[in-house]
């Protein structure tokens, strides 16, 4: 009965009828400023976890885990060594490829790029590029037809489309009677691709592994191997344990390392920003402090009955604690419902925002990722909660203190 009891008068005080409003009125913006805080950090928090879903997702779609290369640039033996890698059980596929830089030019147009040769067949195995072919087929890379596969924003910079023929030129020459020139090579544009990122888009085209090594002069060497595992995070492990057991003397590197830190940052940031944005949590939290300190101010004559009629302190003090858990309970319930609905929905929210207004929040030649992406976890939302409701509580303890040690004499000596 106690408990009901304060428990009714506490929440009363939250929804005060009494000609005096404003107690509800700051009530009701503590309220919204725990939800606002809650929504805005469980929004931010999707935000960063998206980018690096997306942006781990991207690199892998073009990035094989693992690679392994031989000292000069230069491995031997390719077909063999494959056949070696693949006995490992923790390795699902691996495939050749000869990388180069290239200068692609296309009637006044130029653009500087990495050429990689690879093996249709086998390069499907080791990254999802075919997953993002717009245009044309990789398959259409077949040895001796000179056909290239480049990303959309190299295409659209060459200003090329399927059929075009470009010129690529490398920095390595050829020795002619009239002196050292630049080794050139026409090829005919037959695919296209969009991973999403502007460094893969613009930076990265394919062409066939033997017109590679035909044009890099590799004769039957390739530049390395790349392999799939399948354990992405035990890269670095597997990539170590298949170069010792079939050649020490080779360059070995993997998906994490390549990109550690860009990782890292990612991580920072997100450690950051949850801290700077749990202050704003405990700044509205705390507003309950100010909330009650002023309903304790107006509710003297009411706690000074409440004493003479028998109620303890401890009676007291529960019912103004209640009064600051109530504010806190619904507010970041209303955040945390807030923040999921619109953490969920994210990309849809912001493709009608740019498509309304015309405007475009990430560039994809300044940002690796053009689109904003959200990941919604229910650890991190648990996690926001729990602090909040427990800034919420903190924040009722020294307004309660206060009340319950109102005298009631003092109270009611002017009413």
């Amino acid at each position: 009965m106690a408990s009901a009891f304060e428990y009714w008068i506490g929440s009363r005080y939250v929804r005060s009828r009494s000609s005096n409003r404003f107690v509800s009125l700051i009530s009701a913006i503590s309220m919204l400023g725990i939800a606002i805080a809650v929504l805005v950090l469980i929004l931010v928090l999707s935000v960063v976890n998206g980018f690096e879903r997306e942006l781990r997702e991207r690199l892998l779609t073009m990035t094989s885990h693992a690679d392994i290369e031989g000292m000069d640039g230069r491995l031997t033996d390719a077909d063999a060594y494959v056949a070696a890698v693949l006995q490992n059980p923790r390795v699902a596929a691996a495939a050749p490829y000869v990388r180069g830089q290239a200068l692609f030019v296309f009637g006044e147009r130029l653009s500087g790029a990495e050429l990689r040769g690879v093996d249709p067949a086998q390069e499907s195995t080791v990254s999802n590029i075919v997953d993002v072919m717009t245009a044309g087929e990789l398959t259409s890379l077949a040895a001796g037809k000179f056909n290239i596969v480049m990303g959309v924003e190299l295409a659209n910079e060459l200003a090329v489309d399927i059929g075009d023929k470009v010129t690529v030129t490398l920095a390595e020459g050829r020795v002619t009677p009239a002196g050292v020139v630049p080794r050139t090579k026409r090829f005919t544009v037959s695919g296209l691709y969009r991973v999403g990122m502007y460094e893969f888009d613009r930076r990265l085209a394919y062409i066939n592994l033997s017109d590679a090594q035909r044009l890099y002069r590799h004769r039957n060497t390739v530049t390395g191997i790349r392999l799939a595992v399948t354990e992405i995070y035990e890269a670095p492990t597997i990539v170590r344990e298949v170069a010792l057991q079939h050649d020490p003397m080779v360059l070995v590197g993997d998906w994490t390392r390549r990109n550690v830190n860009l990782f890292r940052s990612i991580q920072i940031t997100k450690s950051i920003l949850f801290v700077i944005l749990l202050l704003v949590v405990a700044v509205a939290a705390f507003n309950i402090v100010s909330t009650l300190v002023m309903v304790v101010k107006d509710k003297q004559s009411d706690i000074a009955i409440l004493r003479t009629v028998g109620a303890r302190p401890s009676s007291v003090v529960r019912i103004f604690m209640t009064q600051g858990v109530v504010i806190g309970v619904l507010g970041t319930l209303a955040g945390a419902v807030l923040g999921i609905l619109l953490a969920a929905n994210l990309e849809a929210v912001v493709g009608f925002v740019e498509s309304v207004f015309g405007i475009k929040f990430l560039a994809a030649d300044v940002y690796f990722i053009s689109d904003l992406p959200s990941e919604l976890r229910a650890g991190d939302v648990v996690m926001i909660s729990s602090i909040a409701l427990l800034l919420a509580f903190a924040s009722t303890l020294y307004p309660a203190w206060m009340a319950a040690q109102t005298a009631p004499a003092e109270a009611l000596r002017y009413e």
